[in-house]
């Protein structure tokens, strides 16, 4: 959960401070903060082109479904990232918001999945919420601009995104 990069920390720290670096650890808390800075380039990908001037629908701010803890969240690290790159971010989700607003500047906040997406160039799921997954995918891209699905959390069949006219990109697939 969310006290799991935490946790690394302090036992990398308690390792180097008894002389016994573990190596192996430590390369575990490097691999998960660059895998959280790789969602953007993955996001850049799918579109094609460079971020700036383009509108990002972030779907899911919370660290995980069902909470409103947005502590190691990684839409910390994504939003940031695309605005520095000159994306207009528009955020969504059904718990965290009040919470993720608070540190995420800058963001347009919207009250449903929907509403993020409207007029998006490219709709991000950052969080495997059951309310996005039972998101009527042709809603979705109807209200869109541009006709990008980045799955971050493989929340959706790659055909099932196609056949609602989506150029799709998830995690492994």
């Amino acid at each position: 959960g969310s006290c799991f990069p935490k946790d690394v920390a302090a036992l990398i720290r308690t390792a180097r401070e008894a002389r016994s670096p573990l190596s192996l650890v430590e390369q575990v808390q490097t691999v998960n903060t660059e895998r959280k800075i790789a969602m953007a380039g993955r996001i850049e990908r799918a579109l094609g082109g460079p971020l700036a001037g383009k509108t990002v629908a972030v779907l899911g701010l919370a660290f995980k479904p069902d909470t409103d803890d947005v502590r190691e969240a990684p839409s910390l690290t994504l939003i940031p990232m695309l605005q520095e790159q000159g994306a207009k971010v528009r955020g969504y989700d059904p718990h965290a918001r009040e919470n993720a607003e608070a540190l995420l500047p800058g963001v347009v906040w919207c009250t449903s999945a929907l509403e993020a997406a409207k007029q998006a160039d490219v709709t991000v799921v950052v969080t495997e919420w059951n309310e996005l997954r039972a998101l009527d995918l042709d809603r979705l891209k109807a209200s869109m601009r541009g006709n990008v699905l980045v799955d971050l959390r493989n929340v959706y069949l790659p055909a099932q995104a196609r056949a609602a006219g989506f150029t799709y990109a998830g995690i492994g697939r």
